[in-house]
């Protein structure tokens, strides 16, 4: 690379905002701060023709059009570019210092897989989950299939492999990633969006807009409505102690607004952040994940966070006292919530713990200058 000019950062990514997801947020804030951090930066992802565009912190994105009738007809989160998508690879990857890839299971990451391996770049990755449990025994089989193929190809080319947790650090090293090659890098959260409720009257207020009672305990679900997230989990838990509340959408069973449940649809991020403060517990039944971004806004936004019991929580330090780690068992997470409906205090001692803990452990700024340590390190930079 050229000394005299910022380092360039290709980030590939199956989705980007304004679509709505996990991933697709963690790789809009790491363009956002690399490129504050000094590096230029360019998204490669999908969605519909516009050509480049450039985000208000300099980092432009190039969207690659692609077939989404998976995601739209079956909950699949697997887009199908055309063959322009090679093409667009190709160009950036030339261009690029250094190619960030964003999960091995996406014809986006395999397409800027193949272009480093004929330009001779060094190749990133962040892998986010591991299988994912999903009901369809096909759904489970194709993966697994990747895994053992191209996931594996790309987990032995990459430089470092980013996971969140050691539940994923065991599955890269056992697909083919180098095991001093794997780090372990949390995401961050934005503390000053995301934040707890100022008042009650604050409280109120915000829950009269989004419609919701203002007399009621409320349970935040905040996420796709898949199977793997729980939903249907929370929806058997139900019970007349308090009312629960869905922010995101589905392609299916998306429940109806209608006597203690109350179904706000997609929200953006400012939105979001007010149905956190809106509601007085939050809860999320998922499985094969690695730390959720709700997660992590629940708790920087100061609610108690009730959530499945996964081994990969345990390198994160949570405290259980302040915690709920839970069996994905919808009578267990009906009681644990019926009880902490009835205690006030003990969930004002639980989402203090947690705006402490997010706050401390947190930074997307930290988490930029980490990626650009292991740029650089790379590259010479």
């Amino acid at each position: 690379m050229n000394a005299n000019r910022p380092l360039r950062v290709l980030l590939v990514s199956h989705y980007f905002p304004p679509h709505l997801g996990g991933i697709e947020n963690v790789v809009a804030e790491e363009a956002r701060h690399l490129a504050a951090a000094g590096a230029e930066v360019t998204v490669l992802t999908t969605g519909r023709p516009g050509g480049a565009e450039t985000l208000s912190d300099g980092a432009r994105v190039v969207r690659v059009p692609a077939w989404d009738g998976l995601h739209e007809r079956a909950g699949i989160p697997f887009p199908v570019p055309g063959p322009r998508l090679l093409v667009q690879a190709m160009r950036l990857v030339a261009w690029a210092d250094v190619v960030h890839v964003h999960d091995g299971a996406y014809l986006t990451s395999w397409a800027a897989f193949a272009a480093v391996v004929l330009r001779r770049k060094p190749m990133f990755m962040t892998q986010h989950v591991a299988i994912v449990d999903h009901p369809s025994s096909l759904v489970r089989l194709v993966q697994q299939t990747v895994w053992s193929s191209l996931g594996r190809l790309l987990l032995r080319r990459a430089e470092r492999v980013f996971v969140l947790n050691d539940t994923v650090a065991k599955f890269v090293a056992t697909n083919g990633a180098r095991p001093d090659r794997v780090r372990h890098l949390p995401n961050g959260v934005d503390a000053e969006l995301f934040r707890p409720c100022g008042s009650l009257a604050e409280r109120r207020s915000i829950r009269e807009r989004l419609g919701l009672p203002v007399d009621r305990t409320l349970v935040l679900f905040a996420g796709r409505l898949v199977p793997k997230k729980g939903y249907d989990l929370l929806l058997a838990a139900a019970d007349p102690a308090f009312d629960l509340v869905f922010a995101g959408d589905g392609h299916q069973g998306v429940p109806e607004s209608g006597p203690g449940v109350h179904h706000l649809g997609r929200m953006t991020p400012e939105q979001l952040a007010d149905a956190y403060r809106a509601c007085d517990l939050f809860a999320l039944p998922s499985t094969s994940e690695g730390f959720p971004l709700t997660v992590q806004e629940a708790m920087v936004s100061g609610l108690p966070v009730i959530t499945t019991d996964d081994p990969g929580y345990a390198s994160y330090g949570l405290d259980r006292e302040h915690v709920t780690l839970l069996p994905r068992d919808p009578e267990v997470i009906r009681k644990t919530l019926t009880a902490l409906a009835a205690d006030p205090e003990r969930r004002a001692r639980m989402g203090h713990w947690s705006r402490n803990y997010a706050q401390r452990n947190f930074s997307w700024s930290n988490h930029a200058d980490a990626l650009l340590r292991r740029y650089c390190a790379v590259t010479g930079a």
